[in-house]
């Protein structure tokens, strides 16, 4: 049935937006090497609105310990600086008068650990994000009117199936990162 179909879609896609959130959520995890994008969310006072570190200054890594952010405008360094330390990510900026520089400390074997804990509910996070998609969509699934049990039983097992496929990937996405993290 078409109605059918629509949620099987729906549900595929929401499971696919789950996948990337986690995906996205664990760029911010740190795993000894220097990432702009571990300053995502990082949001700088600008003219008294409050900004994405990413529209007020350009981030490069010159090298795998090091972050240079060159701010558009001069007198943004020490508000750059002051996000950073508040935003509580263990690093440390610095400036010399043109840019803010971050130093990426090589990671303790107790700190490895923690991050890949980080990571695990992360991870958990996004799979049950996965499973309430399967139930919401199974409910869906038994409202539709004029379906046959046997349509909604087949639809109910593409979901399954779909939602196993989906944990595989976070599961692959955990291996991932657990290795990037632990490798020294």
């Amino acid at each position: 049935m078409e109605e059918i179909e629509l949620y099987l879609d729906e549900a595929k896609d929401q499971m696919n937006k789950a996948i990337n959130h986690v995906s996205h959520e664990l760029t911010k995890i740190r795993a000894g090497k220097a990432n702009p994008s571990m300053l995502d969310g990082i949001m700088v006072s600008y003219y008294g609105a409050m900004s994405p570190l990413q529209q007020v200054a350009s981030m490069t890594t010159p090298d795998a310990r090091t972050i240079f952010i060159k701010p558009w405008e001069k007198g943004l360094i020490q508000e750059i600086e002051k996000s950073i330390i508040n935003a509580n990510l263990g690093l440390t900026p610095q400036n010399d008068g043109q840019q803010v520089i971050i130093n990426i400390p090589m990671l303790t074997e107790e700190r490895r650990r923690q991050l890949v804990k980080q990571v695990s509910q992360e991870c958990e996070q996004g799979k049950v994000s996965i499973r309430s998609i399967r139930k919401e969509t199974n409910e869906s699934l038994k409202k539709i009117k004029g379906a046959s049990e046997d349509d909604v039983k087949n639809a109910e097992g593409v979901v399954q199936k779909l939602t196993d496929e989906y944990i595989i990937k976070i599961d692959a996405l955990f291996r991932k990162k657990e290795a990037e993290i632990m490798t020294v």
